[in-house]
Formats: structure tokens, C-alpha cells, sequence
């Protein structure tokens, strides 16, 4: 009898385990961070959680710019994928075909963490006007795709991910209120 009592609680305890991560998996959780002059908004990726899309904003612009960037991790370890840095490679948001900007690759675990920029813009037009295409296209998902002299598969094992943007414009107006702030004491 003890046996089976044990043997039904690890079960619940694991059902509930799962249970819980799903529901923390689930949920939009967006991170508001400085680093020196600098604030950042960012949220994890649905299919690859530590590939994040994040939110820069610098005091040094007067808060009033954002820089737009994702990162994307891949175990493909081609000898050669620092030929990729400042260089653009071709993507789609969502279906609309654009490019990001190669800023940074750094070792990490057993492959690479790329960090792609989308450029920076005018604060409050760009998040709105993101917010916008978010709510109509129902997803913001980022998909590297082949190009010209690009192979995708050759520097990337899975190349798409989705963010939820559902908190995008508070989260954004938290972390350039808290630039501002920077900006004060700055004065």
C-alpha cells in the first residue's frame, strides 16, 4: 500500500511540475534591464527561449531612439561563419522579405549566438507602428532565409522563431521612462 501511495505522489508531483512550466512557458515575460547608459527591453523566443528580441534605448539619444535587434543561437559550427559579421543576411517577417545586420557572433554553449539588428528608429512612431503590424498580422515571427552566396543551413540548425508582443508598448514605455530617469541624474 505504502508503495502505491509513493509511487501516486511522484506522479502528481511530476504532473504539477509540468504543469507549472507550461503555464510559465505560456506566458509573455518581458525583462527590463540597464547596462551603464543604456536600457533594454527584451522577451524570449516561442520556439527557441534564449533567442530574444530586444529593445535598446540609450540616454546618450536622448531616449527618444530604439534600436531593434534579435539573437539567434545555432549549433551548426562552420569554420567560417565570421565572414557573416557586418554583413546583411536575407529574412522574412512574418512574409515580408527584408535584411538584418550580422552586429556581433560570440561562442556560446557548443555553437554561436548572433546578434541581428533591424536599425534603429524614432521611439514612439516605431513601437506603435510595430504594435500595429503585430495586432493585424497576429505574429512576429523571424525566419533567416537563403539569399545570394547565403546558405541558411549552413550556419543555422533552426532558423525561425516567433516573440509574443502582446505587452510591447507598455514594456517600452517602462524602459524609456527608466532611460529618462537616466537622463536626469546624468543632468
Amino acid at each position: 500500500m505504502k508503495r502505491l501511495l509513493v509511487f501516486i505522489l511522484l506522479h502528481l508531483s511530476l504532473f504539477f511540475i509540468v504543469f507549472a512550466y507550461q503555464a510559465q512557458a505560456e506566458e509573455e515575460e518581458w525583462k527590463i534591464d540597464r547596462f551603464k547608459n543604456l536600457i533594454y527591453a527584451r522577451v524570449y523566443g516561442e520556439i527557441i527561449h534564449g533567442d530574444t528580441l530586444n529593445f535598446f534605448i540609450r540616454s546618450s539619444d536622448n531616449c527618444e531612439k530604439v534600436w531593434h535587434n534579435f539573437t539567434f543561437y545555432t549549433y551548426e559550427q562552420p569554420g567560417d561563419i565570421n565572414q557573416l559579421l557586418h554583413k546583411h543576411i536575407p529574412i522574412k517577417i512574418n512574409e515580408e522579405e527584408v535584411t538584418a545586420y550580422v552586429d556581433y557572433i560570440q561562442p556560446f554553449l557548443l555553437g554561436y549566438r548572433v546578434l541581428l539588428s533591424l536599425g534603429s528608429y524614432p521611439i514612439k512612431e516605431y513601437i506603435y507602428e510595430l504594435n500595429n503590424f503585430y495586432i493585424e498580422e497576429e505574429r512576429f515571427e523571424v525566419q533567416i532565409i537563403d539569399g545570394i552566396d547565403f546558405k541558411v543551413s549552413k550556419y543555422f540548425d533552426i532558423s525561425i522563431n516567433r516573440w509574443k508582443l502582446d505587452k510591447l508598448v507598455p514594456s517600452i514605455l517602462e524602459a524609456h521612462k527608466r532611460c529618462k530617469e537616466i537622463s536626469d541624474l546624468d543632468s
